[in-house]
């Protein structure tokens, strides 16, 4: 530079600089809601180590391929760890604590996508599979009080190959009863601030012995192998309880003959004999629906 006050060098220096890896525990937990939440052994002092910890983990659970991975790096945060969630946690120094960390974070994220890819895969196989159940039933209705009466039902259901007939037999009866419940007694009453107005089963119907059919005749199907159940086996818990609804459809074909005769009766026109019947469709609703009284 031609100037007699400011002068300008160019130097070179090579440099070459030990680094040693070493040992640093890290936590990678992936809770309910989907969030991550992440512990190393090192302290953030403006390094940057959580920054890369963060990206990290977003990098090698992204392997998983679930859909709405789109905002993942937000589900990720970092916490501070203490002796009691990492014993003999690391030290932070000699440039190597980024490194040493995000090395810990991805072989804890490996493991976990191994697990949830094999999870994944049997999910996917599951969906596939179908539950399936028929219920053909009669029921008697009193047209002056609203009763309804479960005169038979007969349930045929597969329950693929089961553990344990006797268990799944109690399964499908039971899911059946509180299905009885559901659609034609348990009436959620509420007043105007919100609070549930019934305080027992004084009021709140639940369902007894004279709710359970007259004759109750259940058969457990065995539709053979299913390679993708357990032991080819089938739930028998929950969907039992919707062959329930047929009770309900049972009532309704009541009431529309009731209301049919009622007009013939009456010389109207029957076509005129269309009603919603809401659930749970209670005693009261069924008398009123009548339009006897």
């Amino acid at each position: 530079m031609c100037n007699k006050w400011r002068q300008r060098g160019i130097s070179r220096v090579p440099i070459v600089h030990e680094v040693l890896l070493r040992s640093n525990p890290g936590k990678v937990s992936i809770l309910g809601d989907g969030s991550v939440a992440v512990e190393v052994g090192g302290i953030e002092l403006g390094q940057g180590l959580w920054t890369k910890v963060k990206q990290m983990t977003a990098f090698s659970l992204s392997a998983i391929k679930c859909d709405g991975m789109g905002d993942f790096l937000d589900k990720i945060r970092i916490i501070q760890a203490n002796t009691l969630s990492l014993i003999q946690e690391g030290l932070t120094a000699g440039s190597t604590t980024s490194e040493c960390s995000c090395e810990a974070v991805r072989i804890c994220c490996n493991i976990l996508v191994e697990r949830l890819t094999r999870i994944k895969e049997n999910l996917q196989e599951q969906m596939g599979s179908v539950e399936w159940g028929i219920l053909i039933l009669e029921v008697e209705v009193n047209l002056l009080t609203g009763q309804t009466t479960i005169l038979q039902s007969d349930i045929i259901y597969d329950c693929g190959q089961s553990l344990n007939p006797a268990v799944d037999l109690g399964q499908i009866e039971g899911a059946f009863v509180q299905g009885i419940g559901f659609f034609m007694l348990e009436e959620y009453l509420s007043n105007s601030d919100g609070l549930v107005i019934p305080e027992g089963t004084w009021t709140y119907k639940i369902p007894t012995i004279e709710t359970i059919p007259r004759q109750f005749n259940v058969e457990i199907m065995n539709s053979g192998h299913h390679k993708k159940r357990l032991l080819s086996s089938k739930a028998s818990g929950e969907p039992p309880l919707l062959l329930a609804a047929l009770v309900h459809c049972a009532t309704r074909a009541v009431i529309k003959e009731a209301r049919k005769q009622l007009l013939r009766w009456k010389g109207l026109n029957e076509s005129d004999s269309t009603f919603q019947l809401e659930v749970p469709a209670t005693m009261s609703i069924v008398k009123k629906l009548q339009c006897l009284l």
